[in-house]
């Protein structure tokens, strides 16, 4: 899976290369201003960036079922497992204290 989701980020650095040039371009050839070309590449990384966002989204849920369906603890359970016990030998030391 992580082969997949490099790819993919590879491709997507790719096509936000080629946007670049292909807009340059157009400047070279005054087909296009340089604030209107400032404008079209700040809307494709936004979009980049928002595409970004959802894939790891996406990702992340994919992920999340697959711990599921392998029933291996995630980071969350460990954490709340580590706050629980931080909880109880605070208790323990508590009551060795008052001895």
């Amino acid at each position: 899976m992580l082969d997949i989701v490099r790819k993919a980020l590879l491709a997507g650095l790719g096509a936000q290369e080629r946007a670049k040039e292909f807009v340059d371009e157009l400047v070279k050839k005054g087909e296009l201003s340089q604030s209107d070309a400032a404008k079209l590449m700040n809307e494709v990384m936004s979009k980049a960036e928002k595409s970004g966002e959802e894939i790891d989204k996406k990702i992340g849920e994919i992920v999340e079922k697959t711990l599921v369906k392998l029933n291996l603890t995630g980071k969350r359970d460990i954490e709340k497992l580590e706050r629980t016990i931080q909880e109880l030998s605070n208790r323990v030391k508590t009551m060795e204290e008052s001895r």
